[in-house]
Formats: C-alpha cells, structure tokens, sequence
C-alpha cells in the first residue's frame, strides 16, 4: 500500500498529512556552531559530562558526545555565547551514531524569557557577521 506525500492538499505548518509531518515554518532560526561553543551537561545525579554544541537554537539544539545519554533524560545545560552564560533544564531526545561519537538533540524545558532573549540576540549576533557571506552563496 503506497502513501502519496505529494498531494496538492493545502495545509498548515505542522500538520500530520498521510503520516508526515510538514515543517513548521514558524519555528526559531538555528545556527550550525560545528563544535565551536563547549556545553556542561549536568545529570540528575550532580555529575557532569563535556560536550561541544553542534546546532543551537532558543528552542534546543543538538550536542556532540562521547557517550549517548538517556532519551527523555531530564538534565541542566551551562554554556557560554559570546559574553554571556546560558543555565537552563533540557530533555535528552533520541541519539544518532557520528563517526567519532554521537549527536544527541536535545530541547529546553524551562528557558526563562530573559535568557531566550539573549540567547536569542547572542544567535542572531554570531551570524550577523556570516550573512553577507551566505547572501552571496560563499
């Protein structure tokens, strides 16, 4: 039984068609750091393990690890963005195998309105000097 994902049915960001998802238009900009910005990643049992951000975006991001965490796995993520220092409670989402370790998504559970702001602007800034370059397909 075939599912036709292509049809002409009009329909709003984020609504389920034939079992698929359409993009959501109004989600926030996401910014690919590669590595650049180092994460602490707090466990619920006061441990800590060292990650680097690969993606971050004031939703969540996605974090490159030595080890999987959990999925679900409720943890405290501490990061500096330029001058300023992003705490926050995340959720671990479901891993992905890289070539040397993994990539792990994860989302924000409870990011005060002040720090979404600035993390926000802090985003917004480490692109700003990059979007010439990108406008022009460099």
């Amino acid at each position: 039984m075939s599912e036709d994902f292509n049809s002409t049915t009009p329909a709003t960001s984020g609504e389920v068609v034939s079992s698929k998802i359409l993009p959501n238009h109004d989600r926030p900009f996401r910014v690919k750091l590669r590595g650049s910005v180092l994460v602490l990643v707090r466990l619920p049992n006061r441990r800590s393990v060292r990650a680097a951000i690969h993606q971050l975006s004031v939703s969540g991001g996605v974090i490159h690890l030595e080890k999987p965490l959990d999925e679900k796995l409720e943890v405290e993520v501490i990061f500096h963005i330029r001058e300023a220092t992003i705490r926050s409670k995340a959720q671990m989402l479901f891993p992905m195998w890289a070539t040397q370790g993994w990539m792990q998504p994860f989302r924000f559970v409870d990011l005060p309105e002040e720090c979404r702001d600035t993390l926000d602007a802090k985003l917004k800034s480490f692109v700003g000097g990059n979007a010439e370059g990108a406008a022009a397909g460099v």
